[in-house]
């Protein structure tokens, strides 16, 4: 029998599948706690140390040092830690890559590059870190994930998402926001005003629909309201309901689960899939009539490749699947 990786997606590269949830951390103290609290949950949100913002002014070094130890560490269990870099254009960009990747390149799930001005950027961002894995002796290519906050980045998302070395595209809301010098006005930078300012709108769809032309995870930007559950699974509902994205960033370890929660398959569109796709297995990967034999729905490769994703994406969000599932599709 098939396995649905080899019968659906021979004609291209399946699309890419991420957890849902991706968390920062910025402080050492702070990445010890999220990477604790990883290794409780299991895989099913990602962290990324923070070498950026989380950097203090002057000793960005050995703030990439202590990172990079952490997630080479065994408290990074099951390898989705990340970390976001300098910009490319900043002083201690190359430097960051070489501490890092010499340190933890082994074990890092990715490397986040704020700030892109451009596709060229983007470019020489994924070049620089390949180039600096080769010379590590590093013997695998670190996937790259690029924030897209800026007029330059936005005109030619498409040109950067198309990048093979690329597979995670994320919205810079607040940066955003603020080149358009006071035209956007705060309310866009709440969690409901964001999805409702047409020029915020209009980038968070250009985004998505990138990722998804190419086969890349869009992230969906930071909620800054913390302690407020319901705000943020609201916020993450919209995020993926109307505006196509299937991973959301977390600040504070109380956004972790409402994102999880609102971003995982359903129960009810997990047993569809499931039930479609045993049926699908079992007919060889031919059209399928799935429900009542007077009205039942025909389903065929198309819808297989639909509910194939869902799978997918739950089994990275860590919902339970029927054990014979496991055992088909995923053992």
């Amino acid at each position: 029998m098939k396995h649905p990786s080899e019968v659906l997606h021979a004609s291209g590269k399946a699309p890419v599948v991420l957890p849902v949830c991706d968390h920062y951390a910025g402080s050492e103290k702070l990445m010890q706690k999220s990477l604790e609290r990883q290794a409780q949950a299991g895989p099913v949100f990602d962290v990324t140390l923070d070498c950026e913002d989380g950097a203090a002014v002057g000793k960005e070094a050995e703030h990439a040092e202590m990172a990079a130890r952490l997630a080479a560490s065994d408290a990074n269990r099951y390898g989705r830690v990340g970390v976001r870099v300098h910009d490319v254009n900043h002083p201690s960009f190359i430097s960051d890559l070489e501490i890092l990747i010499g340190i933890a390149g082994h074990k890092l799930a990715y490397i986040t590059v704020p700030k892109v001005n451009s596709a060229n950027d983007a470019l020489n961002a994924a070049e620089s870190v390949e180039r600096i894995g080769m010379e590590m002796g590093l013997d695998r290519k670190i996937p790259v994930h690029v924030l897209i906050e800026t007029h330059g980045a936005l005109r030619e998302v498409f040109r950067i998402a198309a990048h093979p070395a690329i597979e995670c595209l994320s919205f810079g809301l607040m940066d955003f926001v603020s080149s358009h010098r006071g035209a956007i006005p705060a309310h866009a930078l709440t969690a409901e005003g964001q999805f409702e300012h047409p020029l915020v709108a209009r980038a968070k769809l250009e985004i998505a629909a990138a990722c998804h032309a190419y086969g890349k995870v869009p992230s969906h930007n930071v909620v800054t309201e913390l302690n407020a559950p319901e705000v943020i699974a609201r916020a993450a509902q919209r995020a993926g309901r109307e505006f196509g994205y299937t991973r959301m960033w977390s600040i504070h370890p109380s956004q972790i689960d409402p994102i999880v929660g609102a971003l995982s398959p359903s129960a009810e569109d997990v047993e569809d899939a499931e039930r479609i796709l045993l049926a699908a297995a079992r007919a060889d990967w031919g059209p399928i009539r799935d429900g009542d034999p007077q009205r039942g729905r025909l389903h065929d490769r198309a819808s297989y490749r639909y509910y194939w994703d869902v799978l997918r994406r739950a089994h990275a969000a860590g919902v339970s699947l029927s054990p014979e599932v496991e055992r088909q599709f995923f053992s």
